[in-house]
This record gives C-alpha cells, structure tokens and sequence, in this order.
C-alpha cells in the first residue's frame, strides 16, 4: 500500500489527500477529474525490463534499413537517417534537426536517462544525482514522437505505391513492435513510485520531513515535477525532493501563452499556403500544399488516408489554437461558473486534449522527411520536400510550448474556485478522491 499523500491537483488546483493505494489502483481530483495517481504492480522492474527492451529495438530502428524502393531498374535502400540528411542536403537543416530531436534524440535520452535511474537504485551505491536525471527523462517523454514515426511510414508507404516499387525493411517491423512496448512500458509506470523510492536512498535535494504532513499550510504548492507539496517561501523556491523550481502558478503563463499562439497562428498561413511537398516525374512535376496533398489522396479514392492527412495536418493545429485561446479568455475574462463547475470541468478535460494530440501533427514532417529521402531517382521521379514543411513544424512546436506554458488552474482561480488559493476547510475534510 502506498502511503496517503497531500496533493494539488494539477488541473484545478485543489488540494485533497489521495489515499492509502493498493497496486492497480486510481485516484482522481474529486473536482475536475484529472489523475492525482495511478499505482502498478511491481512498477520499477516492469518498467525497467520494457525500457531495456525498447532500446534493443530503437538501435535496430536506427541501424537496420527502412525501406528498399526501386523504378526503372533502379533500387534505393535507405534507412532512418537517411530522412534528416536529405533534408540538410536540401538546406533544410532547421527541419532535419526537428525530425532528428522527436525521433533519436529526444527517445535516447529518456531511455537511458530511464536506465541510469532504474538501474541506479537498485545498486548499493546509487550514481549521483537520480532526481535531476528522471526529470529529465520525464521531461524528454513528450518529445519522443516514435509511434507518430510509425503513423508517418505507414502514410509515405500507401502514397509511395503509385511511384515505385516497395519493399519493407527490418527497421519498420522494429518500430511497430517498438511502439507497442513504449506504450506498454508507459502503463507499466508509477511515476511517484520512482519519486519515492529516490527518496528512500536519500538523494533529495534537500532533508525531508521525517513524516509527510497531510495539513494545508500557508503559502503551500504542488511541484510541477515530482507531485510533492511544499511551501516554497520556506524552501528556498525549490522542491525539496527533486530540486525543481515551485511556484504557485506558472510565472507569466498567460501573457507567454497569448504570445505563443498568436506565433503559432502567424506560421499558420505559410504552412498552407506554401507547398509542402513537390513530386517530379519525368522532369515535370507541380509543388504541393498540404491542402492539396489531400485533394490528391481523395482523387485516388484514399479517403481514410486523406481524411488522417485532413485531421492531423490542419485541423489539430487549428483545434489547439482555438482551444487554447478559448481558454486564455476565459481566464481573463473570470467569469463564475454557477453550473456546479461543469464548463470548468470541460475547459480542464480540453486542456488535456489539447496537450496530448498536438504532437500527432508531425505526422507530416515525418512523411515529407521519408518521401524526399527514399524517392531519389533522377529524371524518372524525385520528391522534394518545400518551405512550407518547415512552417508547419514551426507551428507544431510552437502550439506544444504554448500548451506547456499554460497553467490550467489559472482558469480555476479567476471563477472564485480556489479564493485566495487557499482550498476551504470543507475540502480537506471531504471524502477521499475515488480510488479504484
């Protein structure tokens, strides 16, 4: 059984007590839904074998080919980074970087920062510093884009099959079997169990409390890193576990966010208006935008394909621009939510939304940076990819960092739900969050 804790919800900014936990359990904000804690069965070694696991089949990804593809007597084969050195070649280089950080970069460090903590705690003498290390890692988790590296082979496969001839390599059947362990390796994880058990070592960043408190005190707040709630006025504004930086809120989130987005929404215009992608057969060939890419798929009758383009490529990054301006107005404007906090409720569930199905967007650069490096064959048929790739991954990590910058809680705060930041006494004394 895992310990009861003090928690603030990182939702709604509701303090509440979750429970003692056995394994396979889950406990949710009693207010706005949002997942305070979800225990695993034996989650360190779970997720230690899985994360070993993972990266024997990323040096296969990285290593193995990726496709052979061969017209008029010519044959290519290519692997993984074959796509981000095409792109340099092309002058592409802030693109080439992007793919590189989402699909080498960014899965290398969280799978052997992953190790280094794992492995670490299990020796008599764990390596210095853990805490900074998993932090990072969990920091670099949603920069890893593998599986929407997988979704981004499976489209340049169905539109490269009116072109040439495909044959697929070991490293394509590496990465689906990989996705599947990522995700698995995911649900297998308790984080705080981690936190905890960095804790017992005593690799903290400061001395902890000999007992946990379970009382509110003035001034309180949750880390955004390791869960743990503190008073920073008193502890030097760092987590005394982990180190991190605690505020209250995020310093600056709306006026940052705002800027974001109406970053975001500026590259918007090039990103669809310049072409993406030019296709030249026989030394004839139109540059293509993304709208028009899909206008392609749906005149050789791929309609679920055009429709995944459709959804990913222009109607997410759209969706998290009004999104997250809906919710910076209504953080500004402060209205009080009379409908037992059901509008809140929903605005939290569409920050969730918001911060996970941004990354999907890649699926394009990813499909872009294949298609140019596999398709390379003279006069007969090149593919080359256009500015406007580079637009549309300018958006997509913009709208992360916007939905990153913004603090949910804000939108809380400004309906009177969390008055002076300081949960009513009737909060601390209801029923424990659900845990089932």
């Amino acid at each position: 059984m895992t310990p009861p804790q003090l928690r603030e919800c990182p939702g709604c900014g509701l303090f509440q007590i979750v429970p003692a936990m056995a394994p396979n359990m889950r406990s949710d904000c009693q207010r706005c839904g949002t997942a305070l804690r979800l225990t695993r069965a034996d989650p360190l070694n779970h997720h230690l074998a899985l994360t070993l696991a993972a990266l024997a089949l990323f040096a296969v990804l990285w290593l193995a080919m990726l496709m052979k593809v061969s017209t008029a007597g010519i044959v290519r084969e290519t692997t993984l980074q074959s796509g981000p050195l095409e792109l340099v070649d092309r002058g592409l280089w802030p693109l080439a970087l992007a793919v590189a950080f989402t699909t080498a970069f960014a899965p290398l460090g969280k799978f052997l920062g992953t190790l280094y903590v794992l492995i670490g705690l299990k020796i008599r003498r764990p390596p210095p510093n853990l805490r900074g290390v998993f932090r990072l890692a969990r920091r670099l988790g949603p920069w890893s884009m593998l599986e929407v590296l997988l979704l981004g082979v499976f489209v340049a496969y169905t539109k490269l099959g009116d072109l040439v001839t495909i044959e697929l390599g070991p490293a394509v059947y590496a990465l689906g079997v990989l996705t599947i362990v990522l995700v698995w390796a995911e649900l297998a994880l308790d984080p705080q169990a981690v936190w905890e058990e960095i804790e017992r070592t005593g690799q903290t960043h400061a001395p902890m409390p000999a007992v946990a408190s379970l009382e509110w005190r003035m001034g309180s707040a949750g880390c955004e890193s390791c869960g743990l709630v503190c008073v920073p006025a008193q502890t030097g504004g760092s987590c005394p576990r982990c180190g991190a930086t605690v505020h209250e809120r995020k310093p600056g989130s709306v006026g940052r966010t705002w800027a974001l987005v109406i970053a975001a929404s500026i590259l918007y215009i090039p990103a669809n208006v310049y072409p993406v992608l030019t296709v030249m057969q026989l030394g004839a060939g139109e540059p293509s935008t993304i709208l028009g890419g899909v206008e392609e798929l749906l005149a050789s009758q791929m309609y679920p394909l055009a429709l995944l383009v459709f959804f990913a490529s222009i109607l997410v990054p759209l969706f998290k621009l009004l999104g997250l301006a809906s919710m910076l107005i209504a953080t500004q404007v402060g209205r009080p939510d009379g409908a037992a906090g059901v509008l809140l409720r929903q605005r939290t569930a569409l920050y969730h939304v918001v911060t996970w199905v941004g990354r999907w967007s890649m699926v394009d650069i990813f499909m872009e940076s294949l298609l140019g490096a596999l398709v390379q064959f003279g006069r007969v048929v090149t593919i080359e990819p256009g500015v406007g790739a580079l637009a549309f991954c300018a958006v997509v990590f913009v709208t992360i960092f916007a939905a990153e910058s913004f603090d949910p809680r804000l939108m809380w705060d400004a309906a009177a739900r969390n008055p002076h930041r300081r949960p009513p006494l009737a909060a601390l004394r209801a029923p424990l969050p659900l845990a089932r």
